[in-house]
């Protein structure tokens, strides 16, 4: 008889539970869960197996894990397991994780899958060590993401079946070996996938010393157009912020933006409207992020980015203007998705804005309402000093 005590929760933690409890000569010795009306406890009561609701969320202690447990299997769990509560198993513990590790190492794995475009996505059940998801893999198995696929999309269809399934075959191999698989991860192929849920960081500074110009050029495409442009702004100390350029048809397009020290800017600008000699149309936009602020004014850079969908523009510049903050600049861009209406549900969406902030406006406050629309998008912001 193998005996487990599934440390987890919500409907992943209880399905597992479901699964695991029809396994021929596999006990529960104990469930642990977050809170007593998580759905695993309510699960693991309704069935008659014994419940440790954490003090701690963020820790399992080694009273938690009850005694002559064989493994610790441990499905939807934010809290660490403790070294203590490993001990405490004779085959220590295992989790499920919804990537194929190394990659996507973090709380927001199947978000990070999506975001970076990734074609295949997977699911590895990995043994409890220190570390962050680096202990060694027990199994693995992968499947692809759909287009236009989102992450609770893609965890619905794809990666919670799998982790079950997996679980399910780990358990069973434990119980017929009375050992597990391992196979170490190779840490150069790690990547992290942090929570894009987090807070505002919020600090004051100084306006930036820079001017952006926005030029478009247009003209008959030939080689050397795009290294003309590139050698101009070099002369002139100018950064390559963003640029779309494309041929069509003959023709070539782009629009490029560049950050440029103020002084500069003017004499950049000249040397560009100088392409017009060799048959291009060159029109160029300045806007001077860099003047004084004006007194009861602080100045703050936004950085935001997520899984693109309609109207993160509109509710984040929504509420600045709530709060009387005032955007000098905004940049946005697309990255990373299908066609069509696909791109839009698949793509980062990233935006950086130049902001002026009333000296009046409490800062937390800002800082609390954006990270409030962040975890109700699941994306991204920063607010912080714009440096000179």
């Amino acid at each position: 008889m193998l005996k487990l005590t599934i440390v987890g929760s919500r409907y992943f933690g209880a399905q597992v539970f479901e699964a695991l409890r029809k396994e021929a000569a596999v006990q529960i010795a104990a469930v642990v869960a977050p809170a007593a009306d998580d759905r695993l406890a309510l699960a693991a009561k309704a069935a008659g197996a014994p419940v440790h609701v954490l003090a701690n969320p963020k820790i399992v202690p080694g009273e938690a894990i009850a005694e002559g447990t064989d493994l610790i299997v441990a499905a939807h769990t934010h809290a660490r397991v403790s070294d203590e509560a490993l001990a405490r198993s004779r085959l220590r513990g295992v989790g499920y994780h919804p990537s194929l590790l190394p990659r996507h190492r973090g709380i927001a794995a199947v978000e990070w899958t999506v975001l970076e475009g990734d074609p295949i996505a997977g699911g590895s059940v990995y043994h409890l060590a220190e570390g962050w998801d680096a202990g060694a893999v027990a199994l693995q198995d992968w499947c692809f993401v759909g287009k236009g696929e989102g992450a609770r999309e893609l965890w619905e269809r794809a990666l919670a079946p799998m982790g079950l399934r997996l679980l399910t075959e780990v358990v069973r191999h434990a119980r017929d070996h009375g050992a597990l698989p391992a196979q170490a991860q190779d840490p150069k192929y790690a990547t992290r996938a942090p929570m894009l849920r987090k807070a505002a960081v919020l600090a004051e500074g100084e306006a930036p010393a820079t001017t952006s110009l926005v030029v478009l050029v247009i003209g008959p495409d030939r080689p050397g157009i795009v290294r003309q442009i590139a050698e101009r702004a070099q002369r002139f100390g100018a950064n390559w912020a963003a640029s779309r350029m494309a041929s069509i048809a003959g023709e070539f397009a782009g629009v490029v933006h560049f950050e440029v020290p103020r002084d500069s800017a003017a004499a950049l600008a000249e040397a560009l409207g100088g392409l017009e000699s060799a048959g291009l149309r060159v029109v160029v936009s300045a806007s001077d992020a860099a003047s004084a602020l004006p007194p009861g004014w602080r100045a703050y850079h936004l950085q935001l980015v997520g899984e693109d969908r309609v109207g993160i523009v509109s509710q984040f510049t929504s509420l600045l203007a709530e709060r009387g903050v005032s955007i000098d600049s905004l940049d946005t861009a697309i990255h990373d998705g299908g066609s069509g209406n696909e791109q839009r549900r698949r793509a980062t969406f990233r935006v950086a804005a130049h902001v002026r902030v009333p000296k009046n406006v409490d800062i937390e406050s800002l800082k609390r309402d954006l990270d409030a629309l962040a975890q109700k998008m699941m994306i991204d912001i920063a607010l912080d000093d714009r440096a000179g």
